[in-house]
């Protein structure tokens, strides 16, 4: 049979894009998903926060492939489908180690661990930084000020009465 090259193809419609990626976290086992745009600081602080116990905290989001280089999201990066067998996942400090054999690298990791992200709601943190001797040096400097105005308010208030009358009689 002849196609009629005069007649209207009919193409097949493509599948909408998902408005959702799903990422999956290594350390619980779970799929979450976000939507499409995404920053990648917050999915990590969203999926670090639901963890419990032990379980080691993610770090960051890549992309992986089979046979191809992962593709790395830093914190403001938006998270994004790539396409048929790219998935996205956690990635976690241990995992890094395991991957770069560079001392220097787990030295600069341990010691600068990741930060709070802007934007995620969570419960605030305690500071335990020890009262220095400044601190407390301005603190009684507040008192002692505080003290002094007002007993010169309290002496100005008292001898008014009698600044008035002092200011009718030369007047």
């Amino acid at each position: 049979m002849a196609e009629n090259s005069s007649a209207p193809r009919r193409q097949t419609p493509s599948p909408p894009s998902p408005q959702y990626v799903e990422v999956n976290c290594r350390s619980s086992g779970k799929t979450r998903r976000f939507a499409a745009g995404t920053e990648a600081g917050f999915a990590v602080a969203l999926m670090n926060r639901k963890l419990k116990g032990a379980v080691v905290a993610a770090s960051h989001i890549e992309a992986v492939k089979d046979g191809e280089e992962p593709i790395a999201f830093g914190p403001t990066s938006f998270l994004s489908n790539f396409g048929d067998g790219w998935k996205l996942q956690t990635v976690t400090l241990p995992d890094l180690f395991s991957e770069v054999g560079n001392v220097q690298f787990q030295r600069m990791a341990m010691q600068t661990p990741p930060g709070p992200v802007s934007g995620v709601p969570g419960p605030a943190k305690s500071v335990s930084n020890p009262i220095s001797f400044v601190y407390l040096v301005k603190i009684i400097f507040a008192f002692i000020l505080i003290f002094l105005l007002g007993t010169i308010f309290t002496l100005f208030l008292d001898n008014l009465p009698a600044f008035i009358l002092f200011l009718k009689s030369i007047i």
